[in-house]
């Protein structure tokens, strides 16, 4: 039986940059764009040329896309033609084969937002959608504020959405603009707008997630006919952001019913760099990733419990409602002073090392753990520190090089402008093989900007480990974060640290001491020391 066409439909070069804090670069667009084609999306939504120079210069170096590429506007103004409208004429101009136009339907913002009445606002939408038709484009009208209009007016609701299925718009896109309407509310309307005599397969859906229904409501509009999906990665957009394309693809592609009634284009191959693109997007807006997102997120496959564990050995699929590497995540068995020996050996099976049952090792790396945990560490989220404890006990940990001594001083003095800034520089002596090296390393970057103690730290570390040197270089450290885990004279640091390498992996290690350079400091060696040991670096 061959399966039902669901396209896609990516916004967020436009949509999602609208998200507090986010303003790509050309450079970026071009990333992104280029990555959300390799993943398979229909459409993929520019921006708005125009509206501003980057996004101008990003349609005028367009990059060569198998999706189809989108140019966002709005419908003609009021009082002039769509041959003569400017703005109209600014996103004509970009070029692209398909153009998305918003327009208001929802009678309030007709009269009161636009100023105009809603005769005149219907004409605007058919007089612009006819005129992409008749310049050969690929017409879209987005009905902004749709839901809302609907329940306060259904009949001009429905009118307006007419007026472009009247003028030739190959999509109609139903919009939750301020992501109010429920997932049951948004099935009944999009059922009653397809019975009104609007196809399904000319049914878009734009959702936002204001009550973390997003998905939902997208889910069930499906469900009821629309045969577009509108969406951001991550679910970056306004507010609380749109519809999140990283939950819904896999959604689509793994779970019934969809998965044996829609096509959406996205092949499994492609699937499975999922969860990178989706770190990569982070990366780009130098955003820590949702540990908790749906799919991708590093806890998405985390089983802390004793019981889950346990089971999760005999058989993954007791606990996990798809393989991770199917999105390519990896499953978690965190270590806590609260694991028992189900977690122990589930988690050093994932890390490659088989431990038998009963082992006595077992209970001395638990104890091990436990030590450490009353002293400040937390391995249920610095899995790599864990690996490095538990090969210590077992006799497994290579001795890749040692640490002779390192110094950290921190300079505040005046800039050529006069300006009082402040510089780190860190010095760093390693022994490897019988050599010492001695790196040196500043914490100003390329730009001028100081990035701290710590980064002058990472940087002269990495700087000249010999023979491990190629295997290093594509480290780089993508998060830290610090507690005090207690107080009072007492008081102790814990710093953990989230790394990755060119290949996509990412781990984090874990430091404490009552100084923070200090733990700093451990949590890096452990980064580097795992991925050696991960890469398969022989000692020397």
């Amino acid at each position: 039986m061959s399966k039902e066409r669901l396209y896609l439909y990516d916004t967020t070069l436009r949509d999602g940059q609208q998200t507090q804090g986010v303003q790509f670069s050309f450079s970026e667009k071009t990333q992104i764009a280029e990555a959300l084609d390799g993943l398979g999306i229909d459409y993929i939504e520019g921006g708005w040329p125009g509206a501003n120079p980057t996004d101008s210069e990003f349609f005028d170096k367009a990059p060569k896309t198998r999706a189809t590429f989108t140019a966002f506007g709005m419908t003609k103004r009021a009082g002039r033609s769509a041959e003569n409208d400017d703005v109209l004429a600014g996103v004509m101009n970009a070029g692209t084969s398909a153009v998305c136009l918003v327009g208001k339907s929802h009678d309030f913002h007709v009269t009161t937002a636009l100023g105009i009445t809603l005769e005149e606002n219907v004409e605007n939408i058919r007089a612009s959608m006819a005129y992409m038709v008749s310049q050969g484009r690929e017409a879209l009208y987005d009905a902004e504020h749709f839901f809302d209009g609907y329940k306060a007016n259904p009949g001009y609701a429905v009118e307006c959405l007419k007026a472009a299925r009247d003028a030739g718009a190959r999509w109609i896109v139903l919009c939750d603009t301020n992501g109010g309407t429920l997932p049951h509310e948004v099935h009944e309307i999009t059922k009653a707008v397809i019975e009104a005599g609007i196809p399904g397969d000319h049914l878009g859906i734009h959702t936002h997630d204001d009550t973390g229904n997003a998905v939902a409501c997208t889910l069930a509009a499906i469900d009821a006919g629309a045969r577009q999906v509108q969406g951001t990665l991550n679910g970056l957009g306004e507010r609380c952001g749109n519809a999140n394309l990283t939950t819904l693809i896999p959604t689509l592609l793994l779970k019934e019913p969809y998965a044996s009634q829609y096509d959406i284009g996205v092949r499994r191959e492609a699937l499975a760099g999922l969860t990178r693109l989706s770190r990569q997007l982070d990366d780009i807006l130098n955003r820590v990733p949702n540990k908790a997102a749906p799919f991708v997120g590093a806890s998405a496959f985390a089983h802390k419990a004793g019981l889950h564990a346990s089971a999760i050995l005999k058989d993954p699929t007791t606990y996990e409602h798809i393989p991770p590497e199917t999105v390519g995540n990896t499953r978690i068995v965190p270590m806590s002073n609260q694991a028992g020996q189900s977690n122990l050996r589930a988690r050093l099976a994932d890390a490659g090392i088989n431990v038998e049952k009963g082992d006595p090792r077992l209970a001395e790396i638990l104890n091990r753990v436990k030590e450490r945990e009353e002293q400040g560490y937390a391995y249920d989220s610095a899995q790599a520190s864990f690996e490095l404890v538990a090969r210590d006990v077992l006799g497994q940990l290579p001795d890749f090089f040692e640490v002779k001594r390192y110094k950290v001083t921190v300079e505040r003095r005046k800039n050529k402008r006069n300006r009082m800034v402040s510089l780190s520089e860190a010095i760093v002596v390693v022994k490897i093989g019988g050599e010492k090296k001695l790196s040196v390393s500043e914490s100003m970057d390329e730009r001028g900007t100081d990035r701290g103690p710590v980064n002058a730290l990472a940087k002269a570390l990495g700087k000249d480990l010999g023979p491990y040197q190629s295997i290093i270089d594509d480290l780089r450290l993508v998060d830290f974060k610090v507690r005090i885990t207690q107080g009072g004279t007492e008081a102790q640091t814990r710093v953990i640290i989230d790394s990755e390498d060119g290949a996509g992996h990412r781990w984090s290690t874990v430091g404490v001491s009552p100084n923070i350079v200090d733990a700093s400091f451990e949590a890096l060696l452990d980064a580097i020391t795992w991925k050696l040991l991960r890469d398969g670096a022989k000692p020397v």
